[in-house]
This record gives C-alpha cells, sequence and structure tokens, in this order.
C-alpha cells in the first residue's frame, strides 16, 4: 500500500509505477516521472534518494530530458529503480511522506503536466503479428484459401517505419495527400486519403542495447525490453493499396503513429503473463522459447466525433490474441547481426480478436467499407472522418487494482489543399 490515495479504477496504480517525460506550468524542462494515482512523482527531484549500490553513482539519469539513458542501463539497474520506487511511496516509509517540503516539490498534479514522448526513438519497427488480423485482411483481398502468405507462420513479418512521425498522446494527426487509384481500370489520381484508418496496437522499447553482429538470443530475450505503451499506427488505406506492391508500407503509413506517454515496465507486467499462442509448424529453434510471455491486457477502442459529448466503444481486444510474442520478434530482428539502440521501439501489428467487435481496424470493423459502424447519435462510419477523436485503452485487472497505460488519443484534421 502507499500513503498516496490511489482513485478507483485509476490506471497508475502503485503495482504499476510508470514512466513518462513530462514538464510542468513552474518548471518547462522535460524531465522522467512516474505516474501515481492522479499524481507525476517528479524523479529529478528525488534523484538523490536513489542510494542503491547500481544507481547512487549514476542519479543523473533522472535529470536527463529522455528515458534513454537510464533504460541502458539494464534490468538489473531498472529493478533496483523500482524497488526504491515502491519502498519511497509506501505508507510505511516516512521519507516522503513525513517531509512536506519535498513532497510539494515532489508531486505535480497529473491534469496540469504536459507529456512528450518518453524515448528518443532512433528506429522503429512494425509487424504483422495478430493471426485474426492478417487472415482478415488475406480473405478481404485474397480470397478464403490464400489468406495467409506462406511466410507468415514461419517468422515474424515486419517492416522498418518512419521515426520520425512518431508523436505523444494528444497530438493531431492530418488526413494525408497522395497517390490513389480507386478505380483499376482508370490511371490514378492525386489528393487526400479517403479511407483513413486506424490501428490497434501495442509497442515495447528497447532498454539494453545489443552489439552489431550479435543475434539476441531468445531465451535472454526478456532482459532488453524495457516496458510497453499503446499504439494507433494511422493508415491511409487507400494510398498504401496504390503504393505498397512490391516494397510494402511506405507513404499510406508514415503520416504520424501515436504512443502513448506512459511506458508501463515488464515488471509490472509480470503478474499478467499468460500461455503463448500455440504455434504450428513449430517455430525454427532460434524462435523457441521455453518460458510464457504473452500478457493478458484488456484493449478498447473508442471513437469520439467533433463536437461529441461521448465516444463510442467500437472495438474490445485484448494483447494477448498475439501469435508471435515480443522475444520472437526481437530474436528474429536481430537474428542477421542487426544491432538494438534504446529507445528503438518494436510495434506489433494491428491486434484483432477472433471476434467482430473485437477487430482493431475499420479496414476490419466495416469490412473493406461495406458495413456500417453505428456510433452514438446515430452517426455512421466505414472510415475515420475528418474531426474524429481516435481513443485507445489498455489495461490490466489485478487484485483490486488495475495496472494500466492510460490513453493514447488523436484527432484527424483535414488535408492540406494543393
Amino acid at each position: 500500500m502507499s500513503f498516496i490515495s490511489i482513485p478507483k479504477n485509476c490506471h497508475f496504480s502503485y503495482q504499476n509505477l510508470p514512466y513518462g517525460i513530462f514538464h510542468s506550468p513552474n518548471n518547462l524542462r522535460p524531465r522522467p516521472g512516474v505516474a501515481i494515482g492522479d499524481h507525476v512523482l517528479d524523479l529529478c527531484a528525488i534523484k538523490h534518494l536513489f542510494v542503491g549500490p547500481l544507481l547512487k553513482n549514476v542519479q543523473d539519469v533522472f535529470s536527463e530530458e529522455s528515458l534513454n539513458r537510464f533504460m541502458s542501463l539494464g534490468k538489473d539497474c531498472w529493478q533496483e529503480a523500482r524497488k526504491t520506487l515502491q519502498s519511497l511511496l509506501s505508507a510505511d516509509n516516512p521519507i516522503l511522506r513525513d517531509d512536506a517540503n519535498l513532497r510539494a516539490k515532489a508531486f505535480v498534479p497529473l491534469d496540469v503536466v504536459t507529456m512528450h514522448v518518453p524515448a528518443k526513438i532512433g528506429d522503429y519497427t512494425d509487424f504483422y503479428s495478430s493471426e485474426e488480423h492478417a487472415t482478415n485482411v488475406g480473405v478481404m483481398f485474397r480470397g478464403k484459401d490464400n489468406a495467409l502468405m506462406p511466410n507468415w507462420k514461419y517468422l515474424p513479418v515486419g517492416y522498418h517505419g518512419r521515426a520520425s512521425s512518431i508523436v505523444v498522446s494528444g497530438t493531431p494527426i492530418r488526413r494525408p495527400n497522395g497517390q490513389t487509384r480507386p478505380d483499376d481500370s482508370q490511371p490514378p489520381q492525386f489528393g487526400p486519403c479517403r479511407l483513413m484508418d486506424f490501428e490497434l496496437e501495442m509497442a515495447f522499447f528497447i532498454g539494453t542495447p545489443s552489439k552489431l553482429g550479435e543475434p539476441i538470443n531468445v531465451e535472454k530475450a526478456q532482459d532488453y525490453i524495457f516496458g510497453m505503451v499503446l499504439m494507433n499506427d494511422w493508415s491511409a488505406r487507400d494510398i498504401q493499396k496504390w503504393e505498397y506492391v512490391p516494397l510494402g508500407p511506405f507513404l499510406g503509413k508514415n503520416l504520424g503513429t501515436t504512443v502513448s506517454p506512459w511506458i508501463v515496465t515488464m515488471e509490472a507486467l509480470k503478474p499478467f503473463v499468460c500461455d503463448n499462442v500455440p504455434q504450428n509448424p513449430a517455430p525454427f529453434p532460434y524462435l523457441q522459447h521455453s518460458d510464457p510471455y504473452n500478457f493478458d491486457i484488456n484493449l478498447e477502442v473508442s471513437i469520439r466525433p467533433e463536437n461529441a459529448i461521448e465516444a463510442t466503444i467500437i472495438s474490445k481486444s485484448n494483447f494477448k490474441y498475439m501469435y508471435w510474442s515480443m522475444k520472437q520478434q526481437l530474436a528474429h530482428h536481430t537474428i542477421t547481426g542487426c544491432n538494438m539502440n534504446s529507445g528503438d521501439l518494436l510495434a506489433s501489428g494491428t491486434i484483432s480478436g477472433k471476434t467482430p467487435d473485437s477487430y482493431g481496424s475499420m479496414l476490419e470493423l466495416s469490412w473493406k467499407g461495406t458495413k456500417e459502424i453505428i456510433l452514438l447519435d446515430d452517426q455512421k462510419r466505414r472510415f475515420l472522418k475528418d474531426g474524429d477523436e481516435v481513443i485507445l485503452s489498455g489495461y490490466c485487472q489485478g487484485d483490486g487494482y488495475l495496472v494500466g497505460f492510460g490513453t493514447c488519443t488523436g484527432k484527424l484534421l483535414p488535408a492540406l489543399q494543393f
């Protein structure tokens, strides 16, 4: 238990303690913080309290404007930091609890802070690891008999995305212009995307870096994974359809990718680990790991039209549906000797479940635009309209507490005129 009051159903419980980068009205310098209840604990203000053997000489990592240096210290340092925070926030520890001056400096109301992307992201890779999503898309475009490509169950399919357009939750996203070919019998045309979509994803940050030429062993991959965020990989479906042969996603994906601001650590998620999805055929040995590394994370997607008071939940899914685990994704990514850097971001790909109400994109929910999605006030959607706000949320349900990610939101702005 903590001396900090935790509101009922709050995502940021004492059991969670996610990391983020924030600034406050009285201190505009971005700095690390930990969310607890409806406050942010300013780690810069209490860095002198990290006196464990591993952190006492590197306390300045909590004064940085990103989490990269802290994440690069490795798993043992992350665990020491978590134990220190749990101790300092404990109801039985007087160091913060009884020091009114320090508490006034260290705790900032969550509703007044401005959040930033929590790390400097050098590289970003997006996978395609939900069997249900890959099957749905394959059925739409290739038919039921050829839904999955021949390689899909042998390796985690992925592509390198654009790190520069990854933005923090709350950042508006502009509808892109580009080339599309709505009529396959006619030449392409240029103009605003007509089939604007979201993708319900999660992503993980690399903490411990690896060396060029040295693959990460799948059995040790968890030691490189710092934590997870929610992700909306905005997608221009009609631009993507015209451009993606033969090299895959490009302009249809680089317009913007939104991440939630708080990184939930793998230590906080450990109680919610669940069995991996059975894989047939068995993967190659370099992709096999004996420990379960899937997680029971409840996910929701809502849409709030412009000027609407309420949002409509349009999808409920779960991260545990993922066919390829994060450890397999990381091991496959590095099997060539590709090196990982602290702050690299690896995303799951769209997360869909087995039922239509658990699909993770408008493409699936509207089944390629053939079905209407009914919102509150009888508004209807097949794809996103200008002014729509997309809201992702995710949490793990503990015994009387939540370990949550908060929300990942973005509003769609109209395309620029050319």
